[in-house]
């Protein structure tokens, strides 16, 4: 009697099961949108290498890092390579073509420390540092911005008003964290620092051994900062992947939380949209319930057959809802280009949580229609 009464009524039954599907599919797609770009963000830390420390400057007036100062690390036993960097804007120009772009000042050991590659010609070498020779490699990004129909190598582009012979071309790496890798020109670390004026290191990334003498190379990297600037602990961190990945998964974790916390709000308003669409049909059918009391029907049938019918709308809704959510974010994965992560486990909470849904918001007008009075329920037009 519960399934006839759905399928009488299918415009009703689909506007009830409406807020179900709704909310089931909204916390597949943000769930799966939270935890896709956790991965994302997991995936792109790990691909720097797990040996790789950062020693990043956050107060450059307290600790001033020299090229001098940098030979301390690498005397570490537990220190494979060291890459220095200065950095800033700058305006490249090559013929008509311009690019405000990134300018990284940096040694040869920076190619390796960053798992990068070139596509063309070759990378920084030491000589050019020491030498402070004026030449470039350019990022993938603003190669093809400046030579959009040439080849960039042994051609000079202008930076700042200055030449520089391009040397190389790194392969494409994408965006990192929300910024692109290839919107960048990289010089040697002296050259750099005579054209942006400015000797301060303000970051340098350190190659441990191996992965497994990375929490003791940090200890020696923080030991050497404490003997060059002692009581100035504040104004730098050193940091390795592995506390970068802790703290961005922790990041991704509470926003994926939220985004679902948000996503079940609808799946409550879902639910009271099938405990009212119930009380109307209990009120609709005070006839029929009361003549089924009259010939003997049990309270407790009543009770089942309105229960069964709030539980099946929301079994289905559910299941509509799982196929819209999956729907959803497979377009938004080729459309939008976003990285999702596809879950069984949300997806069968959801499923759950929306027949918990049916049961507890079915019980109030269930119990309703089992108590009425068959006589004034007779009577009733």
């Amino acid at each position: 009697m519960a399934l006839k009464s759905i399928r009488n009524n299918k415009l009703r039954s689909f506007l009830t099961m409406l807020g179900i599907i709704i909310g089931v599919a909204s916390v597949i797609t943000l769930v799966g949108v939270g935890q896709g770009s956790s991965k994302s963000v997991t995936d792109e830390i790990g691909s720097l290498g797990t040996n790789l420390l950062t020693l990043s400057v956050t107060d450059t007036d307290s600790v001033q890092l020299e090229e001098d100062d940098l030979g301390r690390f690498e005397e570490l036993n537990t220190i494979a390579e060291v890459a220095p960097i200065v950095s800033g804007r700058v305006l490249a120009k090559y013929g008509e073509n311009s690019a405000q772009v990134s300018i990284t000042g940096t040694t040869s050991s920076y190619l390796s420390v960053r798992g990068l590659s070139l596509s063309q010609g070759r990378f920084l070498s030491d000589m050019d540092d020491e030498l402070r020779q004026k030449v470039v490699v350019l990022g993938a990004d603003t190669a093809d911005t400046l030579f959009p129909r040439a080849n960039p190598l042994d051609e000079s582009v202008k930076i700042n008003g200055v030449s520089y012979k391009v040397v190389g071309v790194l392969q494409s790496i994408g965006s990192s964290l929300g910024s692109s890798g290839d919107s960048v020109i990289i010089a040697p670390l002296s050259t750099t620092q005579r054209l942006i004026q400015d000797t301060t290191i303000g970051t340098v990334y350190l190659n441990a051994e191996n992965s497994d003498s990375v929490n003791f190379a940090k200890l020696q990297v923080q030991g050497v900062m404490t003997t060059l600037f002692p009581n100035m602990s504040d104004a730098y961190s050193i940091s390795s992947q592995e506390d970068l990945m802790e703290t961005m998964s922790s990041v991704s974790d509470t926003m994926t939380l939220m985004l679902g916390g948000i996503a079940s709000i609808s799946l409550l308003v879902g639910g009271i949209g099938v405990m009212n669409i119930m009380l109307v049909s209990v009120s609709e059918r005070t006839k029929e319930i009361g003549i089924r009391k009259a010939i003997g029907a049990k309270r407790k049938s009543i009770l089942l057959q309105f229960l069964i019918e709030a539980v099946v709308l929301s079994m289905i809704g559910g299941l509509i809802g799982i196929l819209l959510g999956y729907g959803v974010s497979k377009g938004l994965e080729v459309f939008a280009s976003m990285t999702i992560s596809y879950s069984l486990n949300v997806a069968l909470f959801s499923f759950l949580f929306s027949c918990a849904i049916g049961i507890i918001f079915g019980v109030f007008p269930a119990n309703k229609a089992s108590k009425l009075d068959p006589i004034l329920a007779l009577r009733q037009e």
